[in-house]
């Protein structure tokens, strides 16, 4: 196999590896979380890293799609910029 497409082969599959071993820390991880509810100080810096948390894999509350449906329906105004929030 020429040279050129062995170092192909070898980044997509490190790729493939680096993609995986993210995937199985997440559910790790997870997993620990629901069971105690805290993350460690090395997990939160993992988190941090790839912007990801453990309470975005949880289903939404039954209160919280409620108050989002409620929401939908209420009247809502437009913003000219950012500034007219603190007005």
């Amino acid at each position: 196999m020429p040279e050129l497409l062995m170092k192909e082969k070898l980044s997509l599959d490190s790729d493939a590896i680096v993609q995986s071993v993210i995937r199985l820390m997440k559910r790790d991880i997870f997993e620990r979380y629901k069971q105690t509810g805290e993350i460690t100080d090395e997990d939160w810096e993992f988190c941090e890293k790839i912007d990801w948390h453990p309470v975005d894999e949880l289903p939404l509350r039954g209160e919280f799609i409620e108050d989002l449906k409620k929401a939908k329906n209420e009247p809502s105004i437009r913003l000219k910029s950012i500034s007219d929030i603190f007005e």
